[in-house]
């Protein structure tokens, strides 16, 4: 597991454990409130784990003691008039709205977990959260709205009644009600246990799950959430077909006939 104290100097630190690229928001006299630099940095590292055939899995947390107050209005604040908010060379949008994404992201959160913060962990793919986390969606509050993907993501993956009973009013919910509606999906005892869990999920996927059968999961989910369950269903018995025709797909079935453990290569 990644120290949380040995940060080096940057708005958003990296760090590679095997396959497993480590992500850490790193504001934490600010309590992670973004930046544009800090938005940049955060696109430059989903960037890296897109295109980085070496990586397989991605890990999302944060130094200090909160997750992210949110944005830092007064940074921002230009950009947010404009609508404007410009990538960086190799960059990826921080929210994940400009899939597609193959390499799955665990987010592990503690603390405040504000507003851009409920969206993070929206647009990743599965989320824990230390015990101390209490989240708000409080853009209704400022005179705007969630603008990070919460209006299509939240109901999605929470429901309508739980996403707008949240959004519509900026109430703060705590840890307990977030497992209830699904925003996140396993609560640990502090900020260590959360990204010790988040982090050995990530391992489990990165050392056990073959890496083409992993983006062709996401490939479907995603062409059915974007274009309707039939054209994902269109795509399942050619898509297993071409996972068979894989070196990778040999693979696991020898290992299956030979009751060991696969040894996957991306190939």
């Amino acid at each position: 597991m990644v120290d949380p104290t040995s940060a080096r100097e940057s708005a958003v630190t990296v760090e590679r454990q095997g396959r497993v690229l480590l992500m850490g928001l790193n504001r934490p006299a600010k309590r992670n409130a973004f930046t544009r630099a800090m938005l940049a940095e955060l696109a430059e590292a989903y960037g890296l784990l897109e295109s980085d055939d070496e990586l397989w899995c991605g890990v999302l947390y944060a130094h200090g003691d909160h997750f992210t107050g949110g944005l830092d209005m007064v940074d921002v604040g230009a950009e947010l008039a404009s609508g404007e908010f410009p990538l960086p060379e190799g960059g990826r949008d921080p929210w994940r709205l400009d899939g597609p994404w193959s390499k799955p992201v665990v987010a592990a959160a503690q603390g405040w977990v504000m507003t851009l913060g409920i969206e993070l962990l929206l647009a990743a793919d599965i989320r824990v959260a230390a015990r101390d986390a209490r989240f708000a969606q409080l853009e209704i509050r400022r005179g705007i709205y969630p603008f990070g993907g919460a209006t299509v993501r939240f109901p999605e993956q929470a429901g309508w009644g739980n996403a707008m009973r949240w959004v519509l009013t900026g109430d703060e919910f705590d840890a307990a009600e977030a497992h209830r509606i699904g925003l996140v999906q396993e609560v640990s005892a502090d900020v260590a246990a959360a990204l010790a869990r988040a982090t050995t999920i990530a391992t489990t996927i990165a050392e056990k799950s073959a890496p083409l059968g992993v983006r062709t999961t996401l490939h479907s989910a995603h062409l059915a959430r974007e274009h309707g369950e039939n054209t994902a269903i269109e795509r399942l018995r050619p898509d297993i077909a071409g996972l068979l025709a894989t070196a990778d797909g040999a693979e696991g079935i020898q290992s299956f006939i030979e009751r060991r453990d696969a040894v996957f290569t991306g190939r």
